[in-house]
């Protein structure tokens, strides 16, 4: 009887746990196999050697391997304004500090800049997908595949002039351009992004609706996230918000509505029947004392919540690690249960339900075979992490993103022993410098 060959492959990672997310719960002593970018198998470890002849294999003992984190919302180029404008609220956040000062400094090369910086502080955390929103997406895109990491690129849209754009028809005919230009990319996908509903007119919000429903592509909008915002609306609207965005037809599957903290219960329930997604953003609304999104009644009326960071103005870090913890923790707090949104939740939210929310969760968001390599291996041997009886509870509640020691996306790596591979982070420091110095002398 003649032997069986062992199969070819890329890489096997022999991690001490294996956290697929899907299902659910940890995997002690499996391996994970690799080829030509997506996941080939995974299987007891004892036996991958046998059945696969990789040109690597890394042992990574004391670790658990998890999918790369999905941030669902984010405005990576704002990472150059991190601390520029804090402890205010949102409106005089906007309006008396970010706005003048973007209008003074956005450009394609500081869209370019702060991407670089956010990507490098994202793939250094574990995250390896990102959902951005914001001016010259074209850079942004170019940022991202520099670095190699995977994007939602959003086509922005307002009714107010930017250095970008003058008009809404001016964002939209801008964004299109970019997605006929860049639909070919592989890390790259897109996303209507109309800001808010109280910068976006109705006869806009009617177009991104009909243009979303011929390209199949999600809608992603900032709803609901001050009380401010919704009484401006009944003012000026009569209705609130997302009772707007319902009438002009934008909820539904592929609606994905950022921060949704004032949400009443009939809001909640309007979400789930229109099978729309959230975006949370724990650190961000308490920094902006925006408010305590109600996660839990969200998620027993069935809608589908991901994390995001928003951007570092307003946070000030892009870290899923910490929007996990703070979110479990905030959603016991708020609802008086302990059992709401267990940590397994918690990571599900930062990986497969983003994925899920921005249509990518065929191609990621858990370690299944056929997906793409994306993965992350998080280092719980310190003893600040010991003992370990449940290592998903420590992905939550114990471990941060300084634990992140490698990250692949496509099975290329991107971060090997803590080191980012493909990025100087000297020459993104002096990039830093160069734009806080503009921004600290108001120059144009």
């Amino acid at each position: 009887m003649l032997a069986t060959m062992p199969t070819p492959a890329d890489l096997v990672l022999l991690p001490q746990w294996v956290v697929p997310v899907e299902p659910s719960g940890a995997l002690a002593d499996h391996a994970v196999v690799v080829r030509d970018g997506a996941i080939l198998d995974v299987l007891p470890a004892d036996t991958a050697s046998a059945r696969y002849d990789a040109r690597e294999t890394l042992a990574l003992p004391g670790h658990v391997l998890i999918p790369g984190l999905v941030n669902l919302h984010g405005h990576a180029a704002m990472t150059l304004l991190r601390g520029f404008a804090d402890d205010l609220p949102l409106m005089a956040w906007l309006n008396e500090r970010i706005w003048p000062a973007e209008k003074r400094h956005v450009s394609e090369a500081f869209v370019r800049d702060g991407t670089l910086l956010a990507v490098a502080e994202m793939l250094a955390g574990g995250t390896t997908t990102c959902n951005d929103m914001y001016f010259f997406p074209e850079a942004a895109g170019e940022a991202f595949l520099q670095a190699g990491m995977r994007a939602t690129l959003g086509m922005i849209a307002l009714e107010f002039p930017s250095t970008y754009a003058a008009d809404a028809d001016g964002y939209l005919a801008r964004g299109l351009a970019v997605r006929d230009a860049l639909k070919d990319e592989a890390l790259l996908t897109f996303a209507f992004a109309p800001h808010a509903p109280y910068t976006v007119s109705d006869a806009t919000f009617a177009r991104i609706n009909t243009l979303a429903e011929q390209l199949g592509v999600p809608v992603h909008c900032h709803l609901h996230e001050t009380t401010d915002e919704i009484a401006d609306s009944l003012r000026q609207h009569g209705v609130r918000p997302m009772e707007r965005l319902a009438r002009l037809g934008l909820l539904g599957p592929n609606f994905i509505g950022v921060h949704a903290v004032h949400l009443d219960e009939s809001e909640i329930d309007t979400l789930a029947a229109h099978g729309c997604h959230v975006a949370h953003c724990p650190s961000a609304n308490l920094k902006l004392a925006s408010g305590f999104a109600p996660v839990a009644a969200m998620l027993r009326a069935g809608v589908n919540v991901g994390l995001g960071s928003d951007g570092a103005a307003s946070n000030n870090r892009l870290d899923l690690f910490a929007e996990m913890r703070l979110a479990a923790l905030l959603a016991k707090g708020a609802s008086g249960d302990a059992a709401v949104l267990p940590a397994v939740a918690a990571l599900r939210m930062a990986t497969l339900d983003a994925a899920r929310a921005l249509n990518l969760d065929d191609r990621v968001g858990s370690i299944t075979p056929g997906k793409r390599a994306d993965l992350v291996a998080v280092d719980l041997s310190a003893p600040a992490c010991q003992p370990v009886f449940d290592p998903v509870s420590h992905l939550v509640y114990v471990a941060g993103r300084d634990e992140v020691t490698h990250v692949w996306i496509d099975g290329r790596p991107k971060l090997h022993q803590r080191h980012l591979v493909d990025l100087d982070t000297d020459d993104l420091a002096a990039r830093a410098a160069y734009w806080r110095g503009k921004l600290a002398q108001g120059q144009p």
